[in-house]
């Protein structure tokens, strides 16, 4: 039988688990089967969804089919119900070895229960799973899962549970090994990064471990953490910013508006100054430092001056890098209950956001020209600088390298060297 087949939809702790679940299928003997880790922040994403279980069944007729992540476990039985899908899977149960032991086939197609999803909510603990990373060049750490935060517009805490961090003697031990294999880079990642600590003995904070993974690994290169919520921030990682040169100079901020009401609406925790003060901020302790940010366009109740606010907040913040997420209702959220924007109004302020956030890329592109980078590569022709701009190489490089190199020019979405 052949190897179990993976697809992974969402984001990067799915990418993640992913690799993990594909190590527990693997130890478990789990062959001749389909693995969809799907994605459940918008209604697209679970359109998505099906979409590929029907794609991929259609590509291995006849072979299993498992569905688990985020959309299986807040709407389980929109999976059971489709001809293509033979079990589905929780987030709490994909990632225990017991659960891949008991989906080999003959189980699988048997008579063994279609559905085995818990409630996530009662889940305490998140485990460290030990990974080898992605390819060669970078390794991802989950040091976080959950949410205790409702926002009104989000599904994801009913996806993931309650907010749970791994312990910082876990981290550690995994970053060690993950360098001792070679990785230059190691990206700490979860659901609300920020919140990392607050279930722990003594309540450390996110700054606190930055700080012991930089003092307990001084061998690791480059330390990169995902997105975080901005008001969150602790002293102990500002101090980080200001004085660890291999903390890297970009962060991915969840702003979601740049309007107080609609933050207000969206249940956030800071408002359209403290966006701008912490990026002040951050750029007064590191000038380099770079931003990513998610916004919504179009939330319910949100008017032509309201989403100006946000368009605003590009330039008011700085930003680089723009996710966009055109709003999407999702059932069972406070928001999916408020007055909606009319569809084209949506699309034509997504489309407004992302065009602002082209504009500000070229800007930081053109910025990069003469400068000399450290440039981990991703592939034989991609790397990215330490601000985690994308960079093209004009010849094949090894792969997970650390180079320094100038940059010659761009290509509106590139620097290219």
């Amino acid at each position: 039988m052949s190897a179990p087949i993976f697809s992974t939809l969402g984001c990067r702790l799915n990418a993640y688990e992913t690799e993990a679940m594909r190590e527990m299928a693997v130890a478990a003997g789990l062959s001749g089967a389909v693995v969809v880790n799907t994605c459940a922040v918008t209604a697209e994403a679970v359109r998505k969804a099906r979409q590929e279980i029907r794609r991929l069944s259609r590509e291995n007729p006849g072979v299993p089919v498992i569905v688990t992540g985020c959309a299986a476990q807040t709407e389980p039985e929109t999976f059971a119900a489709m001809p293509e899908v033979t079990k589905v899977i929780g987030n709490h149960e994909k990632m225990q070895p017991a659960t891949w032991a008991t989906s080999r086939a003959p189980d699988l197609i048997g008579d063994t229960e279609k559905v085995i999803v818990d409630d996530i909510m009662s889940v305490r603990e998140t485990a460290g799973h030990l990974i080898d990373g992605f390819g060669r060049h970078r390794a991802y750490v989950q040091v976080q899962n959950g949410c205790d935060h409702r926002c009104t517009f989000c599904i994801i805490p009913f996806g993931r549970g309650n907010s749970r961090s791994v312990p910082a003697g876990v981290v550690i031990e995994q970053i060690k090994r993950l360098v001792g294999r070679g990785f230059n880079e190691v990206v700490l990642t979860g659901v609300d990064l920020t919140s990392w600590g607050a279930d722990l003995p003594g309540t450390p904070r996110l700054g606190d471990l930055v700080m012991r993974i930089l003092r307990l690994v001084p061998d690791l290169p480059r330390l990169r953490i995902s997105s975080i919520d901005s008001i969150e921030a602790d002293e102990n990682l500002m101090l980080a910013i200001a004085s660890e040169p291999r903390l890297m100079p970009h962060l991915h901020l969840s702003l979601q508006a740049g309007d107080d009401m609609i933050l207000k609406r969206m249940k956030r925790r800071h408002l359209r100054d403290d966006a701008i003060a912490f990026c002040e901020e951050a750029r007064r302790l590191r000038p380099d430092m770079v931003f990513g940010a998610d916004i919504i366009a179009g939330f319910p109740t949100e008017t032509e001056a309201m989403f100006d606010n946000s368009l605003k907040l590009v330039q008011d913040c700085g930003l680089t890098f723009l996710h966009v997420f055109p709003y999407s209702a999702r059932k069972g959220t406070p928001a999916a209950r408020m007055p909606a924007v009319a569809g084209p109004a949506i699309r034509d302020r997504a489309a407004r956001l992302r065009a602002a956030g082209d504009a500000a890329l070229r800007t930081h592109l053109q910025a990069q020209v003469g400068r000399t980078h450290r440039v981990l590569t991703e592939g034989p022709r991609l790397g990215r600088t330490e601000q985690f701009t994308e960079v093209t190489f004009a010849s094949d490089q090894p792969e997970g390298a650390l180079m320094t190199l100038t940059v010659a020019g761009h290509d509106g979405q590139r620097l290219t060297v």
